[in-house]
């Protein structure tokens, strides 16, 4: 990787291609003389169509109908690596390859999961597994998370085969079964388990950044996504004698459970910024007005100053960007309606700022605010031990997007974000994982994960030839 940029300088703005660049800036490639909509969409629609939810679906179903689709592109058997795991054959996946010239260079990564969240028909008002075009928008489940993605993945890989592209680096695409939960083997992980080889590569582009819309449906950000938190489950709990509740003691599990909840939400971490947050903040200062625009100013300027953190701390995105965040999200207790509770536990989920070593820490933190010895803090799985840093927005990252984001959305500025939540990103460790889409949406418009899950036709077309472009840009890079 070449140097970090400076991304709390200056907000990374698209110019238009051509004009304001330097010579040795990648330049957006032309649009495919193949760019037949009509055949993605039909891609796009078997893919929809193809069930994938945890109860009824199948992964392996929908990973074999994309690999005769590439193999009708041209693809030999060897570049398609069709798994599934042998206790869960239905949560298959495929691992296609578009070889480069450089037979020592690392492949770029292209990972999206075609699994998704389950829909019932009778609260949809239509088939959520039967694509519907209706009023500028595609209807379904999946629609947007992450079927969009895989299907404009295998379109390009169809794209690049049928006009002779020989990239430079190796372009592989994973498509993975399992991140939405719901009983499913992670593919991802599987594959870093039993496969690694497969998805051994210079960087990763990933779902979990997009584009917004204002109301007038025109794009006012880019979204890049570098980094995300660290998710970690812990256990407190809390023992007791107990007895009969008609003669209740001074101490009771339950009550002193609550109680150590209420010290620990009294407690929040303090605020830490890193570059991607610092020019996050930064650049949606620009777009945000009154008190909170000016409070993005402030906090990027000085991250402790109380004011700021007060004002950007009433917003839950903007709270869970500035620090750790730790909430009780189950609790259990009691054994009996006239019984003393012997045991009270609840579960705190932990969204971690990235960094080394950091979940002990947290663990020694709750601790800490929980100040009473008789409540055990333990974490409820291990702590993951490859745990990714921020990854770098170096110029080989951040060129290639300028140079074509510029010719499709000029004057549209690109801004870093970490995600809050967490994705297939957690099982590749020190590889460098980007989210990076180019499809716009109105804020909660999708309806990921809900009812009605939809996208914009247009911000599918437009995200397909942006990532055709520069997944070409940098399979031809440095």
């Amino acid at each position: 990787m070449h140097r970090i940029l400076a991304l709390t300088a200056a907000v990374l703005t698209l110019a238009s291609c051509g004009t304001t660049q330097n010579q040795s800036s990648p330049t957006a490639t032309a649009p495919s003389a193949n760019d037949d909509r009509g055949a993605f969409r039909d891609l796009y629609r078997e893919l929809i169509e193809t069930n994938t939810t945890a109860s009824q679906g199948s992964c392996t179903d929908a990973a074999q109908k994309m690999a005769t689709r590439l193999k009708g592109a041209g693809y030999a058997d060897k570049d398609l690596v069709q798994f599934s795991p042998p206790d869960h054959p239905k949560d298959g996946g495929l691992v296609a390859t578009l070889a480069g010239s450089d037979s020592a260079a690392k492949p770029i990564l292209l990972l999206a999961h075609i699994d998704v969240v389950e829909a019932k028909r009778e609260d949809w008002k239509r088939d959520p597994f039967t694509l519907a075009e209706e009023n500028g928008y595609f209807f379904a489940r999946g629609a947007e998370d992450d079927k969009a993605m895989a299907a404009i993945f295998v379109d390009s890989l169809i794209r690049y085969r049928t006009e002779n592209f020989v990239p430079k680096r190796p372009i592989r695409v994973a498509l993975t079964c399992g991140e939405e939960g719901g009983g499913q083997v992670n593919g991802a992980e599987w594959l870093h388990q039993n496969r690694p080889d497969l998805v051994d590569a210079e960087f990763v582009i990933n779902e979990g950044a997009g584009g917004d819309l204002n109301e007038d449906n025109k794009p006012i950000l880019l979204e890049i996504q570098a980094g995300q938190k660290i998710y970690q489950d812990f256990t407190l709990e809390v023992t007791d004698e107990g007895g009969h509740s008609s003669q209740p003691g001074p101490f009771n599990a339950i009550q002193a459970l609550g109680s150590a909840l209420n010290r620990l939400a009294a407690a929040p971490f303090p605020v830490q910024l890193n570059d991607v947050t610092r020019a996050y903040f930064k650049a949606q200062a620009a777009l945000q007005p009154g008190e909170v625009g000016q409070a993005m100013s402030t906090i990027v300027v000085n991250p402790q100053d109380p004011g700021a953190i007060a004002v950007l701390s009433r917003n839950p995105l903007y709270n869970a960007m500035l620090r750790t965040t730790c909430v009780p999200t189950k609790i259990e207790g009691g054994h009996a309606n006239n019984a003393l509770p012997q045991r009270a536990t609840a579960n705190v989920n932990c969204r971690i700022l990235p960094g080394s070593g950091v979940q002990q820490g947290v663990q020694d933190a709750i601790v800490k605010a929980v100040n009473d010895p008789k409540v055990t803090v333990r974490p409820a799985a291990p702590f993951r031990t490859n745990v990714a840093s921020v990854p770098p927005l170096s110029p080989q990252i951040v060129e290639p997007i300028k140079a074509v984001a510029g010719s499709m959305w000029p004057g549209v500025p690109l801004v870093p974000t970490m995600s809050t939540g967490a994705t297939d990103a957690i099982y590749f460790g020190q590889t460098p994982v980007y989210g990076l889409s180019g499809i716009f949406a109105q804020p909660g418009e999708t309806h990921a994960h809900g009812l009605d899950e939809r996208i914009q036709v247009k911000s599918l077309y437009d995200g397909r030839a942006f990532l055709y472009q520069v997944v070409k840009l940098y399979a031809n890079g440095a």
